[in-house]
């Protein structure tokens, strides 16, 4: 229900900003808002972004694709497959996805010097903690493959029942970097026995399944340690999240067993999806989140 306010002075100028606001609104999501069924990450844009950076990375392609594959090899002994190159302020950020396992996407930034056209290949980094927390994700994810398993079959078995669905993978390829993720949710490490985890594989890229088993064995984490977010979206295009699906889901989620252990949260958004953020989050956006996560032993 909307709010009826006594406004004593200044009433039309009130109106006019209303308005006027009202209007840029609607403007902007009927530019950038798109079914997230046909979005495939075109249109990201980062904020601030200056669109010369992206044109001179492209131009040179080939040396900042092999820059960020090196970086990866050189500092996390992980090979990687470049997906994307997004303009940056004063660099581009070349979204990856590792090769074999662990499986994780993330990114990487190039800065690119504008006036002399030139890419700063011998300059890449990453964002602190950024690549670590997704190889700890993809690293979790290898450790408890069954159960991961068991709930990626199980989200698809609702997105079957239920009208909604989930992100395309080309949109998580390109431009969602959110560690280990499927079209339906994204994990997110958060202890210091992941710390551990992520030091063991740097001194042993090579590590197995078997090996992750062993350590598990000996190190135990809470389930609010481990946080899977649950993101999906309605399948039709205008009508608002159905309290009663969200219902539906949280109902399948707490009665599932042999899920993954973790803290859930579980997300439904309308159809639309900002193409520019590669966002669904919106103000009709409901869910099962903090501090009422569903907790999974």
């Amino acid at each position: 229900m909307k709010r009826v306010y006594l406004i004593t002075s200044g009433i039309m100028l009130c109106i006019f900003l209303l308005v006027g606001c009202s209007d840029a609104s609607n403007a902007y999501e009927a530019e950038n808002f798109v079914p997230v069924q046909e979005y495939t990450g075109e249109g990201f844009t980062l904020r601030n972004a200056n669109a010369k950076t992206g044109k001179i990375a492209e131009e040179n392609r080939e040396e900042t694709v092999a820059a960020v594959e090196e970086f990866f090899l050189t500092n996390y002994k992980t090979e990687v497959h470049v997906h994307n190159i997004v303009s940056a302020v004063d660099g581009v950020s070349v979204f990856v996805e590792s090769v074999g396992e662990p499986h994780f996407y993330t990114f990487a930034i190039v800065p690119v010097d504008i006036k002399n056209k030139e890419v700063k290949t011998n300059e890449v980094w990453s964002q602190e903690g950024q690549v670590e927390n997704a190889i700890q994700g993809g690293l979790h994810a290898m450790a408890f493959a069954d159960e991961f398993a068991h709930l990626e079959t199980t989200l698809e078995n609702i997105v079957k029942e239920l009208p909604v669905v989930g992100t395309p993978i080309e949109a998580v390829e390109k431009v969602k970097a959110t560690g280990f993720s499927t079209t339906h949710y994204f994990i997110s490490p958060n202890g210091d026995i992941f710390d551990d985890l992520y030091d063991l594989y740097m001194e042993n890229p090579e590590i197995t399944k078997d090996d992750l088993t062993d350590f598990f064995a000996n190190n135990d984490f809470k389930p609010e340690e481990m946080i899977i977010t649950i993101n999906l979206h309605m399948e039709e295009h205008s009508v608002d999240p159905s309290e009663e699906i969200l219902a539906d889901i949280v109902s399948q989620i707490e009665e599932l067993e042999g899920a993954p252990r973790g803290a859930y949260s579980v997300l439904l958004h309308d159809s639309l999806i900002d193409k520019r953020r590669a966002d669904g989050m919106k103000e009709n956006t409901i869910r099962r989140a903090a501090p009422d996560k569903i907790i999974k032993e």
